[in-house]
């Protein structure tokens, strides 16, 4: 008996794959995935520091180094001293850094509205709920809660 649990890998797996969720997959996309993802963390969190992103991803430093590092040279974040006065710089997301994330989120959102055209908005709110769930029940076994707006 095949358990529902396995059409759900399946299922997510080909999410995966389609790419809707941004970061060069899209043809009129202009932010690579892991750009989007930082940008989107930063706008929801506030200024974060490298140690504050690695935690955060789960990645190890000189791998968001390499991430910032691009996405400074792309004017999408700067380097701030801390708000809060800590010793460590933050990186705070630019005016381009907002345009080109809204613009990126518009386009993912008109793909969506074109893939669920025919749904109602109560099935969309529904898939909606349970997708943050299912993101949701991930975070907590990780322990890395994702803020939301």
């Amino acid at each position: 008996m095949v358990r529902p649990t396995h059409e759900v890998e399946y299922e997510q797996m080909l999410l995966s794959r389609h790419g809707l969720q941004g970061g060069g997959r899209r043809k009129d996309s202009q932010l690579e995935r892991s750009a989007y993802i930082l940008l989107s963390r930063i706008r929801v969190q506030g200024p974060m520091s490298i140690g504050e992103l690695s935690d955060a991803f789960d990645l190890d430093a000189s791998t968001l180094n390499r991430q910032t590092t691009a996405a400074m040279r792309a004017g999408l974040v700067e380097r701030i001293p801390d708000p809060e006065g800590g010793m460590a710089r933050k990186f705070r997301i630019t005016d381009e850094g907002v345009r080109m994330l809204d613009d990126e989120r518009t386009g993912i959102i008109d793909s969506l509205d074109q893939v669920m055209a025919d749904w109602t908005d109560e099935e969309i709110a529904v898939f909606a709920s349970c997708l943050k769930r299912f993101n949701a029940g991930i975070e907590r076994l990780g322990g890395r809660p994702w803020p939301r707006p």
